[in-house]
Protein backbone atom coordinates (compact mmCIF):
# COMPACT_ATOMS: atom_id res chain seq x y z
CA UNK A 1 0.00 0.00 0.00
CA UNK A 2 2.85 2.95 0.96
CA UNK A 3 4.39 1.80 -2.57
CA UNK A 4 1.28 2.62 -4.75
CA UNK A 5 1.00 5.59 -2.53
CA UNK A 6 4.24 6.42 -3.50
CA UNK A 7 3.67 5.99 -7.29
CA UNK A 8 0.77 7.77 -7.44
CA UNK A 9 2.55 10.58 -5.63
CA UNK A 10 4.52 10.34 -8.57
CA UNK A 11 2.19 10.59 -11.38
CA UNK A 12 0.47 13.16 -9.62
CA UNK A 13 3.81 15.29 -9.59
CA UNK A 14 4.31 14.40 -13.22
CA UNK A 15 1.05 15.62 -14.60
CA UNK A 16 1.52 18.95 -12.66
CA UNK A 17 4.85 19.77 -14.30
CA UNK A 18 2.83 19.18 -17.51
CA UNK A 19 1.02 22.39 -16.54
CA UNK A 20 4.79 24.67 -15.68
CA UNK A 21 3.76 27.21 -17.99
CA UNK A 22 1.09 28.25 -16.12
CA UNK A 23 0.14 30.19 -12.94
CA UNK A 24 0.33 28.32 -9.63
CA UNK A 25 -2.38 29.27 -8.23
CA UNK A 26 -4.34 28.65 -11.92
CA UNK A 27 -3.38 24.92 -11.53
CA UNK A 28 -4.52 24.69 -7.84
CA UNK A 29 -7.90 27.29 -9.00
CA UNK A 30 -8.63 24.69 -12.49
CA UNK A 31 -8.34 21.32 -10.17
CA UNK A 32 -11.07 22.65 -7.27
CA UNK A 33 -12.80 23.02 -10.28
CA UNK A 34 -12.50 19.95 -11.59
CA UNK A 35 -13.25 18.26 -8.07
CA UNK A 36 -16.02 20.67 -7.64
CA UNK A 37 -18.38 20.10 -10.49
CA UNK A 38 -17.23 16.50 -10.26
CA UNK A 39 -18.77 16.52 -6.55
CA UNK A 40 -21.65 18.76 -7.98
CA UNK A 41 -22.59 15.81 -11.20
CA UNK A 42 -22.34 13.24 -8.49
CA UNK A 43 -24.73 15.05 -6.41
CA UNK A 44 -27.17 15.12 -9.32
CA UNK A 45 -26.84 11.42 -10.17
CA UNK A 46 -26.68 10.38 -6.51
CA UNK A 47 -30.26 12.21 -6.14
CA UNK A 48 -32.23 11.62 -9.03
CA UNK A 49 -31.06 7.85 -8.02
CA UNK A 50 -31.93 8.16 -4.07
CA UNK A 51 -35.16 10.45 -5.27
CA UNK A 52 -36.28 6.81 -7.75
CA UNK A 53 -35.37 3.97 -4.75
CA UNK A 54 -37.91 5.81 -1.83
CA UNK A 55 -40.40 6.94 -5.01
CA UNK A 56 -42.53 3.76 -3.97
CA UNK A 57 -41.38 4.23 0.22
CA UNK A 58 -42.80 4.97 2.89
CA UNK A 59 -43.47 9.22 3.25
CA UNK A 60 -40.63 9.54 5.90
CA UNK A 61 -37.95 8.19 3.56
CA UNK A 62 -39.41 11.04 0.73
CA UNK A 63 -39.66 13.27 3.50
CA UNK A 64 -35.76 12.31 4.48
CA UNK A 65 -34.42 12.64 1.08
CA UNK A 66 -36.06 15.90 0.00
CA UNK A 67 -34.91 17.69 3.60
CA UNK A 68 -31.38 15.53 2.60
CA UNK A 69 -30.57 17.57 -0.50
CA UNK A 70 -28.94 21.00 0.41
CA UNK A 71 -27.24 19.23 2.95
CA UNK A 72 -25.77 15.97 0.81
CA UNK A 73 -25.00 18.49 -1.57
CA UNK A 74 -22.66 20.60 0.69
CA UNK A 75 -21.03 17.50 1.82
CA UNK A 76 -20.38 16.36 -1.31
CA UNK A 77 -18.65 19.33 -2.47
CA UNK A 78 -16.83 19.43 0.77
CA UNK A 79 -15.33 15.80 -0.04
CA UNK A 80 -14.46 16.93 -3.62
CA UNK A 81 -12.60 20.09 -2.35
CA UNK A 82 -10.76 17.98 0.35
CA UNK A 83 -9.67 15.37 -2.52
CA UNK A 84 -8.92 18.47 -5.04
CA UNK A 85 -6.79 20.14 -2.24
CA UNK A 86 -4.73 16.93 -1.48
CA UNK A 87 -3.50 16.15 -5.05
CA UNK A 88 -2.77 19.54 -6.31
CA UNK A 89 0.11 21.61 -6.16
CA UNK A 90 -0.31 22.95 -3.00
CA UNK A 91 2.39 23.61 -0.49
CA UNK A 92 2.11 21.13 2.84
CA UNK A 93 1.66 23.38 5.60
CA UNK A 94 -1.76 25.54 3.75
CA UNK A 95 -3.14 22.13 2.61
CA UNK A 96 -3.34 20.56 5.81
CA UNK A 97 -4.56 23.46 7.43
CA UNK A 98 -7.69 23.53 4.38
CA UNK A 99 -8.20 19.91 4.91
CA UNK A 100 -8.88 20.87 9.14
CA UNK A 101 -11.48 23.70 8.21
CA UNK A 102 -13.02 21.22 5.59
CA UNK A 103 -13.14 18.10 8.30
CA UNK A 104 -14.22 20.54 11.01
CA UNK A 105 -17.36 21.48 8.27
CA UNK A 106 -17.98 18.06 7.20
CA UNK A 107 -18.64 16.99 11.37
CA UNK A 108 -20.70 20.15 11.53
CA UNK A 109 -22.60 19.44 8.31
CA UNK A 110 -23.34 15.85 9.44
CA UNK A 111 -24.71 17.18 12.40
CA UNK A 112 -26.74 19.46 10.39
CA UNK A 113 -27.94 16.35 8.35
CA UNK A 114 -28.77 14.21 11.53
CA UNK A 115 -30.91 17.19 12.83
CA UNK A 116 -32.45 17.43 9.79
CA UNK A 117 -33.62 13.48 10.21
CA UNK A 118 -35.00 14.01 13.66
CA UNK A 119 -37.29 16.77 12.98
CA UNK A 120 -38.56 14.47 9.76
CA UNK A 121 -39.03 11.69 12.26
CA UNK A 122 -40.55 13.96 14.64
CA UNK A 123 -43.14 15.33 12.46
CA UNK A 124 -44.25 12.18 10.58
CA UNK A 125 -44.72 10.86 14.10
CA UNK A 126 -46.76 13.31 15.25
CA UNK A 127 -49.01 12.98 11.85
CA UNK A 128 -50.54 10.24 13.38
CA UNK A 129 -51.85 11.85 15.98
CA UNK A 130 -55.10 14.65 15.89
CA UNK A 131 -54.24 17.05 18.67
CA UNK A 132 -58.05 19.39 16.80
CA UNK A 133 -59.95 16.53 17.72
CA UNK A 134 -62.33 16.46 21.45
CA UNK A 135 -61.08 13.54 23.03
CA UNK A 136 -57.23 14.20 22.11
CA UNK A 137 -55.42 12.64 25.23
CA UNK A 138 -53.24 9.98 23.35
CA UNK A 139 -52.32 12.85 21.17
CA UNK A 140 -51.47 15.13 23.71
CA UNK A 141 -49.34 12.37 25.05
CA UNK A 142 -47.42 11.45 22.19
CA UNK A 143 -46.93 15.68 21.49
CA UNK A 144 -45.92 16.30 24.98
CA UNK A 145 -43.21 13.52 24.56
CA UNK A 146 -42.13 14.23 20.99
CA UNK A 147 -41.12 18.16 21.44
CA UNK A 148 -39.26 17.38 24.91
CA UNK A 149 -37.14 14.47 23.76
CA UNK A 150 -36.83 16.20 20.08
CA UNK A 151 -35.72 19.56 21.82
CA UNK A 152 -33.56 17.28 24.35
CA UNK A 153 -32.32 15.20 21.32
CA UNK A 154 -31.06 18.42 19.67
CA UNK A 155 -29.15 19.84 22.68
CA UNK A 156 -27.40 16.87 23.01
CA UNK A 157 -26.45 15.99 19.16
CA UNK A 158 -25.35 19.59 19.16
CA UNK A 159 -22.87 19.00 22.04
CA UNK A 160 -21.60 15.92 20.94
CA UNK A 161 -21.05 17.61 16.91
CA UNK A 162 -19.65 20.13 17.69
CA UNK A 163 -16.81 18.46 20.51
CA UNK A 164 -16.22 16.27 17.75
CA UNK A 165 -15.79 18.82 15.15
CA UNK A 166 -13.41 21.07 18.02
CA UNK A 167 -11.18 17.67 17.92
CA UNK A 168 -10.19 18.03 14.59
CA UNK A 169 -8.49 21.51 14.84
CA UNK A 170 -5.41 21.01 16.98
CA UNK A 171 -5.84 24.59 18.90
CA UNK A 172 -9.25 23.42 19.53
CA UNK A 173 -8.85 19.76 20.66
CA UNK A 174 -8.95 20.19 24.70
CA UNK A 175 -11.65 22.37 24.18
CA UNK A 176 -13.59 19.42 22.19
CA UNK A 177 -12.54 16.99 24.61
CA UNK A 178 -13.53 18.75 27.41
CA UNK A 179 -16.86 19.53 25.95
CA UNK A 180 -17.84 15.80 25.33
CA UNK A 181 -16.91 14.38 28.42
CA UNK A 182 -17.25 17.86 30.72
CA UNK A 183 -13.79 17.55 32.31
CA UNK A 184 -11.17 19.87 33.53
CA UNK A 185 -11.79 23.43 34.07
CA UNK A 186 -13.79 24.08 31.41
CA UNK A 187 -16.19 21.51 32.20
CA UNK A 188 -16.29 23.07 35.38
CA UNK A 189 -17.51 26.16 34.70
CA UNK A 190 -19.82 25.38 32.12
CA UNK A 191 -21.90 22.71 35.38
CA UNK A 192 -21.67 25.62 37.17
CA UNK A 193 -23.11 28.07 34.40
CA UNK A 194 -25.20 25.79 33.29
CA UNK A 195 -26.52 24.22 36.77
CA UNK A 196 -30.06 25.58 35.64
CA UNK A 197 -30.33 24.81 32.09
CA UNK A 198 -29.57 21.36 33.29
CA UNK A 199 -31.79 20.93 35.97
CA UNK A 200 -34.63 21.75 33.78
CA UNK A 201 -33.35 19.53 30.83
CA UNK A 202 -33.70 16.39 33.35
CA UNK A 203 -36.95 17.80 34.81
CA UNK A 204 -37.86 17.97 30.96
CA UNK A 205 -36.77 14.23 30.73
CA UNK A 206 -39.14 13.54 33.94
CA UNK A 207 -42.22 15.06 32.29
CA UNK A 208 -41.69 13.42 29.18
CA UNK A 209 -41.56 9.92 30.77
CA UNK A 210 -44.21 10.50 33.21
CA UNK A 211 -46.66 12.96 31.63
CA UNK A 212 -47.40 15.17 34.72
CA UNK A 213 -48.54 17.85 32.21
CA UNK A 214 -48.98 17.66 28.58
CA UNK A 215 -49.84 20.09 25.69
CA UNK A 216 -53.32 21.62 25.71
CA UNK A 217 -53.63 20.49 29.52
CA UNK A 218 -55.89 22.53 31.68
CA UNK A 219 -53.81 23.51 34.99
CA UNK A 220 -53.87 25.81 37.84
CA UNK A 221 -50.53 27.31 38.56
CA UNK A 222 -49.99 30.36 41.02
CA UNK A 223 -53.47 30.97 41.41
CA UNK A 224 -54.36 31.18 37.79
CA UNK A 225 -56.50 28.80 35.69
CA UNK A 226 -54.55 28.05 31.97
CA UNK A 227 -53.67 25.54 29.25
CA UNK A 228 -50.29 24.26 28.52
CA UNK A 229 -49.55 26.08 25.04
CA UNK A 230 -46.11 25.31 24.67
CA UNK A 231 -42.84 22.96 26.16
CA UNK A 232 -39.63 23.50 25.42
CA UNK A 233 -36.44 22.20 26.95
CA UNK A 234 -36.30 24.80 29.89
CA UNK A 235 -39.28 25.74 30.32
CA UNK A 236 -43.24 25.87 30.15
CA UNK A 237 -45.93 28.84 28.40
CA UNK A 238 -49.51 28.59 30.21
CA UNK A 239 -51.78 30.35 28.40
CA UNK A 240 -54.51 32.12 31.42
CA UNK A 241 -57.87 32.19 30.41
CA UNK A 242 -57.38 36.16 29.78
CA UNK A 243 -55.26 35.34 26.77
CA UNK A 244 -52.02 36.61 29.35
CA UNK A 245 -48.77 33.72 29.35
CA UNK A 246 -47.44 32.57 32.56
CA UNK A 247 -44.04 31.55 31.62
CA UNK A 248 -42.58 28.40 34.56
CA UNK A 249 -39.39 26.44 34.63
CA UNK A 250 -39.63 22.24 33.86
CA UNK A 251 -38.52 21.94 37.56
CA UNK A 252 -41.60 23.98 38.78
CA UNK A 253 -43.84 21.11 37.88
CA UNK A 254 -41.50 18.48 39.33
CA UNK A 255 -41.32 20.47 43.00
CA UNK A 256 -44.35 22.38 43.20
CA UNK A 257 -47.83 20.83 43.39
CA UNK A 258 -50.22 22.67 41.28
CA UNK A 259 -53.64 21.07 39.71
CA UNK A 260 -54.12 19.48 36.17
CA UNK A 261 -57.77 19.46 35.65
CA UNK A 262 -56.99 16.93 32.46
CA UNK A 263 -54.56 14.64 33.26
CA UNK A 264 -56.48 11.37 32.72
CA UNK A 265 -59.21 12.60 30.41
CA UNK A 266 -60.66 16.02 29.66
CA UNK A 267 -64.25 15.36 31.43
CA UNK A 268 -64.75 17.41 34.61
CA UNK A 269 -67.96 17.96 36.93
CA UNK A 270 -68.77 21.76 37.59
CA UNK A 271 -69.99 23.35 40.41
CA UNK A 272 -72.58 26.23 41.04
CA UNK A 273 -73.47 27.07 44.52
CA UNK A 274 -76.79 29.14 45.59
CA UNK A 275 -77.92 30.49 48.90
CA UNK A 276 -81.54 30.11 49.46
CA UNK A 277 -84.34 31.06 51.87
CA UNK A 278 -85.17 28.67 54.92
CA UNK A 279 -88.58 28.16 53.53
CA UNK A 280 -87.08 27.27 49.47
CA UNK A 281 -89.39 24.20 47.79
CA UNK A 282 -85.98 22.55 47.09
CA UNK A 283 -88.27 19.64 45.02
CA UNK A 284 -88.99 22.79 42.58
CA UNK A 285 -85.45 24.04 42.59
CA UNK A 286 -84.20 20.51 41.77
CA UNK A 287 -86.78 20.31 39.03
CA UNK A 288 -85.95 23.29 37.26
CA UNK A 289 -82.23 22.59 37.99
CA UNK A 290 -82.24 19.04 35.95
CA UNK A 291 -84.81 21.04 33.30
CA UNK A 292 -81.89 23.70 32.82
CA UNK A 293 -79.08 20.89 32.51
CA UNK A 294 -81.02 18.82 30.49
CA UNK A 295 -81.84 21.45 27.80
CA UNK A 296 -78.40 22.81 27.39
CA UNK A 297 -76.14 22.07 24.87
CA UNK A 298 -73.18 21.92 26.99
CA UNK A 299 -73.69 18.81 29.31
CA UNK A 300 -72.20 15.80 28.59
CA UNK A 301 -75.68 13.63 29.14
CA UNK A 302 -73.57 12.31 33.17
CA UNK A 303 -73.64 13.97 36.42
CA UNK A 304 -76.16 16.22 37.39
CA UNK A 305 -76.83 16.41 40.95
CA UNK A 306 -78.17 19.25 43.13
CA UNK A 307 -78.11 18.93 47.38
CA UNK A 308 -78.04 20.93 50.38
CA UNK A 309 -74.27 20.75 51.32
CA UNK A 310 -74.32 23.32 54.22
CA UNK A 311 -77.08 25.15 56.64
CA UNK A 312 -76.12 29.08 57.98
CA UNK A 313 -77.53 31.39 60.50
CA UNK A 314 -79.90 32.56 57.57
CA UNK A 315 -79.84 30.74 54.20
CA UNK A 316 -79.47 26.94 53.00
CA UNK A 317 -76.26 26.52 50.74
CA UNK A 318 -77.18 24.27 47.57
CA UNK A 319 -74.75 23.48 45.40
CA UNK A 320 -75.23 22.35 41.98
CA UNK A 321 -73.09 20.02 39.96
CA UNK A 322 -73.02 18.79 36.29
CA UNK A 323 -70.57 17.07 34.15
CA UNK A 324 -69.11 18.38 30.63
CA UNK A 325 -66.78 17.34 28.24
CA UNK A 326 -63.99 19.61 28.74
CA UNK A 327 -62.89 22.54 31.38
CA UNK A 328 -63.98 25.07 28.95
CA UNK A 329 -67.48 24.10 28.81
CA UNK A 330 -67.37 22.99 32.18
CA UNK A 331 -67.42 27.18 32.64
CA UNK A 332 -69.64 27.32 30.15
CA UNK A 333 -72.19 24.86 31.56
CA UNK A 334 -71.91 26.38 35.13
CA UNK A 335 -72.46 30.53 33.99
CA UNK A 336 -75.94 28.85 32.30
CA UNK A 337 -76.55 27.07 35.71
CA UNK A 338 -76.22 30.32 37.85
CA UNK A 339 -78.00 32.72 35.18
CA UNK A 340 -81.27 30.63 34.38
CA UNK A 341 -81.55 29.26 38.19
CA UNK A 342 -81.26 32.35 39.59
CA UNK A 343 -83.41 33.78 36.87
CA UNK A 344 -86.18 31.32 37.51
CA UNK A 345 -85.87 32.07 41.65
CA UNK A 346 -86.72 35.20 40.82
CA UNK A 347 -89.35 34.94 38.08
CA UNK A 348 -91.11 31.96 39.40
CA UNK A 349 -90.16 30.75 43.12
CA UNK A 350 -88.95 34.21 44.85
CA UNK A 351 -89.92 32.48 47.93
CA UNK A 352 -86.49 30.65 47.47
CA UNK A 353 -84.74 34.28 47.66
CA UNK A 354 -83.10 34.99 50.81
CA UNK A 355 -84.88 37.03 53.56
CA UNK A 356 -84.00 38.48 56.87
CA UNK A 357 -86.55 37.48 59.55
CA UNK A 358 -87.40 40.33 62.56
CA UNK A 359 -89.40 38.81 65.39
CA UNK A 360 -91.16 41.30 67.21
CA UNK A 361 -92.36 41.24 70.73
CA UNK A 362 -95.33 40.07 71.69
CA UNK A 363 -97.87 39.98 75.17
CA UNK A 364 -99.33 42.57 77.31
CA UNK A 365 -96.36 44.28 78.11
CA UNK A 366 -95.30 44.82 74.36
CA UNK A 367 -95.55 48.07 73.19
CA UNK A 368 -94.50 49.27 69.23
CA UNK A 369 -94.38 52.96 69.00
CA UNK A 370 -95.59 54.19 65.41
CA UNK A 371 -92.76 55.56 63.32
CA UNK A 372 -92.70 59.38 63.70
CA UNK A 373 -94.31 60.55 61.11
CA UNK A 374 -92.18 62.92 58.02
CA UNK A 375 -92.78 66.65 57.58
CA UNK A 376 -93.92 66.94 53.90
CA UNK A 377 -90.95 68.24 51.95
CA UNK A 378 -91.40 71.94 51.36
CA UNK A 379 -91.41 73.46 47.86
CA UNK A 380 -88.54 76.01 46.69
CA UNK A 381 -89.38 79.59 46.55
CA UNK A 382 -89.60 82.82 48.68
CA UNK A 383 -91.43 82.29 52.33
Amino acid sequence: MPSEITNLTREIVALWRRFDWLPEWAVIALVLLVFVGGGWLTHKIAFAILRRLVKDKDVFWRGVVERARLKLRILIIIIGVGIGVTVSPMDPGPSADIRDVLVFLFILTLGWLASGVLDMWSVMHLKRYNVAVEDNLLARKHLTQTRILQRVAKVILFIVTVGLALMTISGFRQWGVSLLASAGVLGIIAGLALQPILTNMVAGIQIALTQPIRIDDAVIVEGEWGNVEEITSTYVVVKIWDWRRMVLPLSYFITTPFQNWTRENARLIGSAFFYVDYEAPIDRLRAAFEGIVRASRHWDGDVQVMQVTDITERVLQVRCLASARNAGIAFDLRCEIREKLMAFMRDECREALPRDRVEWPQGEGASISPPAPIAPARSPGPA
